[in-house]
């Protein structure tokens, strides 16, 4: 990843925390700019737009998230061990980012999404579809489309994430394994 400024990291920062409290339209590029501690004119100077700010911090959570998987999804450990520190990791990633992941959910819903490329192009999906197609050709996984067995496993991990952040639900160490277990059981060639 690329060397970023402290102002460019603190206007992310700000941007995600404000859309999680306020949403896009309650996110003038003025507040970012109050709220991240620069001039309104320094905003101006890494970003035309609003649009153009939001864009590129979508890129850069995804990036931060392409990291993770990149990070856990290594080819010298078996795949099923591989598919639990994946699993693990990101939804860890997800509970320490709790920003990052309401700015994905709302990202993905607003209009800003619409000149997003398809799954199959976009670089985050093309490394998950990558992990399992690995998966099915080492035999570990059901001979099923990588698209269906990234998707099952993505949400899984973002609703869990969501849910203990919430407060909603509490879940000990044994019962995320039982979650995990019970994932790798549905998609596992041998279950």
């Amino acid at each position: 990843m690329e060397h970023m400024s402290d102002k460019k990291r603190a206007i992310f920062k700000s941007t995600m925390e404000l859309v999680r409290e306020r949403g896009f339209h309650g996110t003038p590029m003025s507040l970012v700019a109050k709220h991240a501690g620069v001039a309104a004119g320094t905003i101006y100077h890494y970003f035309e737009s609003k649009e153009q700010l939001i864009t590129e911090l979508f890129d850069y959570a995804q990036q931060q998230v392409i990291a993770v998987v990149e990070r856990e999804s290594g080819s010298d450990v078996p795949f099923k061990d591989c598919f639990f520190r994946l699993w693990s990791g990101l939804y860890t990633f997800y509970q320490n980012n709790q920003d990052l992941l309401r700015f994905f959910e709302q990202f993905v819903s607003s209009p800003y999404s619409a000149g997003m490329p398809p799954l199959e192009e976009d670089r985050y999906y093309t490394v998950l579809f990558a992990f399992f197609e690995r998966g099915i050709q080492e035999g570990a996984l059901k001979p099923v489309s990588p698209k269906i067995l990234a998707t099952l496993t993505h949400s899984s991990i973002l609703s869990t994430a969501k849910m203990t952040a919430s407060g909603r639900l509490e879940l000990d160490s044994g019962e995320l394994d039982q979650i995990l277990q019970l994932i790798w059981n549905g998609i596992a060639q041998d279950s």
